[in-house]
């Protein structure tokens, strides 16, 4: 069972903000003869859409901040994210799952107020497929070797 846990935690916490790398530790689990592939893909991707909801939160709670001095955006840097945003936004979600632009992706998001609904729909795909893809490229691997 702790395997199940220390997956959703790091997939979680790589999915927010904070640095982190579950794949890696996806794939050594998908290597261990006991386990449930199917499980360690639902967990991953779970721990990973949640953390992605905390982004959101975070980012629809950010904007009330807007106008204090400490603000490290301007009202203009704000605005011009958000014709980006509307020009490419809500199917770049597929894309969360990219290190580095992926977190922000999910932070804009709320900050832009995204329907919640089409978010989790495109979170979960995007971070399902993934997932689905490290299990198969790390079992394909253990064959070759």
């Amino acid at each position: 069972m702790w395997l199940y846990s220390s997956l959703f935690i790091s997939a979680l916490s790589s999915a927010t903000l904070l640095p982190g790398s579950s794949e890696i530790l996806l794939s050594s689990l998908a290597l261990e003869n006991q386990v449930n592939l199917i499980s360690l893909w639902l967990v991953a991707t779970m721990g990973n859409v949640l953390g992605s909801c905390i982004n959101y939160w975070l980012g629809m709670n950010l904007m009330r901040f807007k106008h204090r001095r400490w603000f490290p955006v301007s009202i203009e840097q704000i605005n011009k994210a958000q014709l980006h945003y509307k020009r490419y936004g809500s199917y770049s979600l597929l894309l969360a799952w990219l290190p580095i632009i992926g977190d922000p992706l999910t932070v804009f998001a709320g900050v832009f107020a995204m329907k919640k609904r089409l978010f989790l729909l495109l979170i979960t795909i995007g971070k399902g497929v993934r997932y689905a893809m490290v299990i198969a490229v790390a079992v394909k691997v253990e064959q070759l070797i």
